[in-house]
């Protein structure tokens, strides 16, 4: 498969550029930057020269044009080289794109991280954008979008890579840059972590499935955020009572990754569907957060005592859009519980109602019916903000 050109778009200046492995950011770093001077950590002979000799890298650095680019790849293997990053930002005036599937090791060892001198941006999985004709839903919900995936030409070729994408990470992310301590624990907990893939999170039933104790399972869930390959949703709350406060929701940021660690690569099952679906919406709304500005928070909303719920609140400003997601394929009135208990909210500008195939409609009441292909262009042309 050729180059897929992405829809992020470098800043002018230094910037960290996140996100989880086989997302495409070597590709996309090398497309953009083909002249600049190039550091990949996970070669194993420049990790262990910079480890044991930080200087080694300065002196590379000296040989570079002052204010000219320069990459460094898996920065997070060793933190301590945005020390000499930092200098030579103020002494040369070289501009650094600074890469990593982690933050982690970033946050814990309290390193210097340039003091906003360089700008955070983020990358995602493919969106159908990207992808275009080349994008198709039940194969996205069967195996995900990450690039590594999808340049695979079969069914069975995608799996493999899948599944080898699970043990890497456990091996190269987790083991290799000791992120937890028993690793077989966290094994265990993988598993369990993605069946609860689209609900809240409760941890003391995490905890009983994966044989771990209760604060073990919420540094664990740190450890899949801080890795960039989960997201925990937050509750909206009206009124900041601790008696209302609600539990986040995890979510897993494609869905190939979630199904490669429950082991479950063949077509989805229904029951299956539903979570998938929601995960693929919440995700790709996201990726446009971080690409294009598509608002400022997202929330789900629950409101006390009450069976409905609406599954994404999206706020920009003083304003929302309410998404409510459904896998089925035949438009149901029922969809719109949660949706016209919201019909109140102050802002609320926007209720929506995603399903996967269908005409668009909208109900008399206001409320747009979208088949996930209208969505994706009202999110491609910039049309999801009501003017």
């Amino acid at each position: 498969m050729s180059y897929i050109a992405r829809i992020l778009r470098p800043p002018s200046r230094s910037f960290f550029l996140f996100g989880p492995r086989g997302c495409g950011k070597t590709t996309w770093l090398r497309h953009h930057f083909e002249d600049a001077r190039f550091f990949d950590l996970l070669s194993e002979r420049l990790y262990q020269e910079f480890l044991a000799n930080p200087d080694a890298f300065a002196g590379q650095l000296r040989a570079v044009s002052p204010g000219q680019w320069v990459v460094v790849d898996e920065i997070q293997r060793i933190p301590a080289l945005l020390n000499e990053v930092h200098r030579f930002m103020e002494e040369r005036g070289l501009k650094f794109v600074l890469c990593g599937s982690s933050a982690r090791k970033l946050k814990q060892s309290g390193v210097n991280l340039l003091a906003g001198r360089a700008v955070r941006r983020f990358m995602h999985p493919f969106l159908p954008e990207e992808l275009g004709s080349r994008f198709l839903l039940e194969d996205t919900l069967q195996f995900g979008s990450l690039p590594i995936v999808a340049v695979q030409e079969g069914p069975q070729d995608k799996s493999d890579t899948l599944m080898a994408y699970a043990r890497l990470y456990l091996k190269e992310e987790v083991q290799a840059e000791a992120l937890v301590r028993n690793l077989p624990a966290f094994a265990r907990f993988l598993p369990v972590a993605a069946v609860c893939h689209a609900q809240t999170i409760n941890v003391s039933g995490l905890a009983r499935d994966a044989s771990v104790a209760r604060s073990t399972v919420n540094g664990y869930i740190d450890i899949l955020e801080d890795t960039l390959l989960c997201f925990r949703l937050p509750g909206y709350e009206a009124r900041l009572r601790v008696k209302e406060r609600k539990l986040p929701k995890l979510f897993w940021t494609d869905p190939g990754i979630v199904r490669a660690v429950r082991a479950t690569l063949h077509a989805p099952t229904p029951e299956e569907r539903g979570a998938l679906f929601e995960g693929l919406v919440g995700q790709m709304l996201r990726a446009y957060r971080d690409y294009r500005g598509l608002f400022d928070e997202m929330f789900y909303w629950s409101p006390p005592s009450s069976a409905v719920e609406v599954d994404f609140l999206i706020k920009r400003g003083d304003e929302f859009v309410a998404v409510e997601v459904k896998s089925a394929g035949q438009f149901a009135e029922k969809w719109c519980r949660g949706l016209r208990a919201l019909r109140r909210l102050p802002g609320l500008r926007r209720r929506i109602v995603v399903h996967p195939a269908g005409e668009v409609m909208r109900t008399e009441d206001g409320i747009d019916i979208l088949p996930f292909s209208a969505l994706a262009d009202e999110l491609a042309g910039g049309e999801f903000w009501p003017t």
